[in-house]
């Protein structure tokens, strides 16, 4: 399946308009990501969704995705996750370090025409990785802001 998305994607060369974020409930928890992607990037239309271990306690929710919401070969069952990974944003960010096979999955489905995320978890996901920890999250924001403006996609 990542050959074959990697085979038939297209970057594009678009103006950065719409953001998309993919993370997890770990660094949601502690960080407030959406705002700080508002704030950096001075819009107010971005949109997350975050992984979470689903159980009893822990249900999910409109923002919230878990391995629930996947079916055999890794097709998405959960239409408010389809909806959001069919969004053909200019840019989503995957915000998580850590191996995360229902994360991965999810950037790998998305639609979004440029894609960046922390170094080290899966380079084959991105168009641009920018190596720093979660909880540097405005350095991370605004090294990412800085090659998009080089790339004249901002």
């Amino acid at each position: 399946m990542l050959l074959e998305k990697e085979a038939a994607r297209v970057v594009s060369s678009n103006k950065i308009k719409s953001i998309g974020i993919i993370s997890t409930d770990e660094i949601s928890k502690w960080i407030d990501v959406k705002e700080e992607v508002n704030r950096i990037f001075e819009i107010d239309n971005a949109k997350i969704f975050s992984y979470r271990v689903q159980n009893k306690k822990n249900p999910t929710s409109s923002i919230h995705f878990s391995e629930k919401s996947f079916g055999w070969k890794a097709q998405v069952k959960d239409q408010k996750l389809k909806a959001f990974l069919n969004e053909p944003f200019d840019l989503l960010i995957g915000y998580f370090n850590k191996k995360n096979l229902y994360a991965e999955l999810a950037v790998l489905q998305s639609s979004a025409t440029f894609k960046a995320g922390i170094s080290k978890v899966n380079q084959q996901l991105y168009d641009i990785e920018i190596a720093e920890y979660p909880k540097n999250t405005e350095r991370f924001l605004l090294e990412l802001k800085k090659y998009l403006e080089i790339l004249k996609k901002i």
